[in-house]
């Protein structure tokens, strides 16, 4: 599968000019990618100097094959503006801080805890999250009106779509600010309060544990239960094959936090449980539903 070309930033001057994000793996570069692109100063930190250094040379990367598709920036002056460090305390002059850890809620607390300590007074920070509550992460933090989620999807640069996830205690000066920032970057906004799932990952697991479901009891293959939904729905990637992009661990981890938090109709399939058992994460390992040469 080819990622589809790069979405443009409009307005950057909406955008603020110090940006931090909290872990450079695929999602966490994909956000960087997006924010140095359209200009702004970026730091990204992870948990040690060869994995941030690690996610500078990822994030570049990816910049380069954004311009061989003809987005117009210039990669010298992204290598200028973009950081990598192994502390947050390189994060105490950002504006605005996007934490992009894996979905494990006692991380994610400690991580966002440990950023809110060293960001000056004001200064937003966001959550990539695709499922856990922003209100029961704002319990744990200081500043909880300066805080929300910011749900961006894979892969980030292409993707045309932003969830802003709004806590009880979201201020709407900071709610305004991440709609601006959405349509700044080239995307689109879908502002959702705080709710298991927020809209897209409740419907998205919905329709993707439905269709593992179908494999597993043999009514379809893999490929002709993808294809029903990308023909018949006109869905560019079929379920199963975005659960391989997304990593089938993600999945799981969400599918069960759906589950305690939802009820039955979003229990793990045992199809979802082996293959995970069995270290077939998706494209990331190279097999999923679906085969991925590496």
């Amino acid at each position: 599968m080819t990622d589809p070309a790069p979405v443009g930033p409009t307005d950057t001057a909406a955008l603020p000019r110090r940006v931090g994000v909290v872990g450079g793996g695929r999602m966490g570069a994909g956000i960087a990618h997006a924010f140095l692109t359209s200009g702004c100063d970026v730091t990204v930190t992870d948990t040690d100097q060869d994995r941030a250094d690690a996610a500078r040379e990822r994030i570049l990367a990816s910049v380069q094959k954004s311009i061989d598709r003809g987005q117009d920036v210039d990669a010298a002056d992204c290598a200028r503006r973009l950081t990598a460090a192994a502390s947050v305390g390189a994060l105490e002059d950002r504006e605005l801080v996007v934490e992009a850890v894996p979905e494990d809620w006692d991380l994610k607390v400690r991580t966002l805890q440990s950023v809110r300590a060293v960001l000056p007074a004001g200064a937003v920070l966001a959550t990539n999250t695709s499922s856990l509550s922003v209100d029961r992460l704002a319990e744990h933090l200081e500043e909880p009106a300066r805080f929300l989620g910011l749900h961006f999807f894979n892969p980030v640069p292409a993707s045309t779509l932003i969830e802003v996830v709004l806590g009880e205690r979201t201020d709407e000066s900071t709610a305004q600010a991440a709609r601006g920032w959405a349509e700044a970057l080239g995307k689109t906004p879908v502002v959702v309060r705080d709710a298991p799932g927020f809209a897209s990952s409740r419907l998205g697991v919905a329709i993707a544990l439905e269709a593992m479901r179908m494999v597993e009891e043999g009514v379809a293959s893999a490929e002709d239960v993808d294809l029903a939904m990308e023909l018949g729905y006109r869905h560019p990637t079929g379920p199963l094959r975005t659960t391989d992009i997304v990593g089938l661990d993600v999945r799981l981890g969400i599918a069960a936090y759906l589950h305690r938090e939802l009820g039955e109709r979003f229990a793990p399939p045992q199809i979802l449980r082996d293959k995970v058992a069995r270290g077939e994460l998706g494209r990331k390992t190279g097999k999923g539903f679906f085969d991925w040469p590496q």
